[in-house]
């Protein structure tokens, strides 16, 4: 299990240089990478691994075939869902070990229905400008797992 025993999960993303940049993240912090299919391009994609470099191979990942055999495995309470359509900020939240912090596809987010559902886990990453609809996946996972980090190793 890698040092920080924190998740970063993947629904279904699109855009390869931002999985690849997150991937990047997750080995430079020893953060788990979890993706769930479908993906919107191969792992072997050249800008996924450009994006990556050379750091594939020091990256922990795991592959879930779909959201639902996701979430059938895991437990509830160590679950947060990054989204915009929510008032409660990250910084509120207490991470722990263990923690999965779950970020939908680039151009729909997570299903509302799973929002709806784990309502009391949805976080967001608040913006004062409201003309700007959302952060870039990659950097919106850094903002997050950071400060996840910060708080446990207090």
């Amino acid at each position: 299990m890698p040092a920080s025993d924190l998740h970063i999960v993947l629904v279904e993303p699109e855009i390869p240089p931002n999985t690849g940049s997150i991937a990047r993240l997750c080995g430079a912090t020893d953060t788990t990478l979890d993706l769930v299919h479908p993906l919107g391009f191969k792992v072997d994609d050249r800008h996924l691994k450009r994006a990556g470099l050379d750091y594939w191979p020091h990256v922990s990942i795991n592959y879930w075939q779909s959201f639902d055999a996701f979430l059938q495995q895991q437990d509830e309470q160590f679950l947060y869902f990054i989204t915009t359509k929510t008032k409660r900020s990250y910084t509120e939240a207490s991470f722990k070990p263990g923690d999965k912090l779950i970020f939908g596809k680039e151009t729909k987010g997570l299903p509302e229905d799973i929002l709806t559902l784990y309502s009391d886990r949805c976080l967001t990453i608040p913006m004062s400008n409201s003309n700007i609809r959302s952060l870039n996946l990659a950097m919106a996972a850094g903002i997050v797992l950071y400060e996840a980090l910060r708080q446990i190793r207090r």
